[in-house]
């Protein structure tokens, strides 16, 4: 993660839900800073009243996009535009895309294209081909914490998570595979990099873990070993296979 990386922030104000934006800017914060913070919606619709103290918490910059046509999204296009305006202005080095639409995904691919760095967030009902064209997708569901989603003991209720399925730990067994040195072992920092080439909307909490390496050790085809640094500060964290027994 690159602490000064500048970021621009642009929204579907028509497709995303009000209630998940402070969350959501706090996770962008972890990318980079959002210098440009724009949210695109017809403002003249009683629907999206309920927005003013939000954006005005979060200095978001709303920007007024009228519907032209019956059944027709003004604000893509109004956001497409913008976006491209940005990216040739030179103040960014990267887009967060806030968006469930599959309308956004040649906008992701050409953002790439030009070197920028394409964070994507929307719900978990978003198509794929916009996860796949971002570089990281976010789920805004395992961003907010709700009381609906938790037991009596604070836990995330089972039907809330998605679960490890064989395909996943595939791809875990895979990736760590890919990194591995001469003795199985790779790096977390490097299989975790991986993984999101791979498949950009990973992410260890949609499993119901904070971090990856709890993710892992929790699998038992892995081992996991801590060693320490030459500073003796940080312990690095490094995970292998284990074989598969006859």
């Amino acid at each position: 993660m690159i602490k000064d990386t500048k970021l621009a922030v642009l929204i579907d104000g028509d497709n995303i839900p009000a209630k998940y934006i402070k969350e959501m800017m706090e996770e962008v914060t972890k990318y980079g800073t959002p210098t440009i913070k724009r949210i695109y919606g017809d403002w003249t619709k009683p629907y999206l009243a309920n927005w003013k103290n939000i954006l005005l918490e979060n200095a978001i910059n709303p920007i007024q996009q009228y519907a032209y046509t019956t059944g027709k999204n003004a604000t893509d296009s109004a956001m497409i535009i913008d976006a491209m305006d940005i990216l040739y202005s030179g103040k960014v080095d990267g887009f967060c895309l806030v968006s469930s639409d599959s309308d956004f995904t040649k906008l992701a691919t050409r953002l790439r294209e030009a070197g920028m760095q394409v964070f994507g967030i929307g719900e978990k009902k978003t198509p794929n081909p916009f996860i796949v064209a971002c570089d990281k997708f976010i789920y805004l569901e395992i961003l907010k914490p709700s009381d609906d989603n938790q037991d009596g003991k604070g836990k995330k209720k089972e039907s809330n998570v998605d679960k490890i399925t064989p395909n996943v730990i595939r791809l875990l067994r895979n990736s760590v595979a890919d990194t591995a040195d001469e003795d199985g072992w790779a790096f977390m920092g490097d299989v975790g990099s991986l993984i999101l080439k791979k498949q950009p909307n990973f992410d260890s909490r949609n499993f119901g873990f904070e971090k990856l390496t709890p993710l892992f050790a929790s699998i038992e085809q892995f081992e996991i070993e801590r060693r320490d640094q030459s500073s003796g500060r940080v312990k690095l964290i490094y995970v292998r296979n284990k074989v598969k027994k006859a």
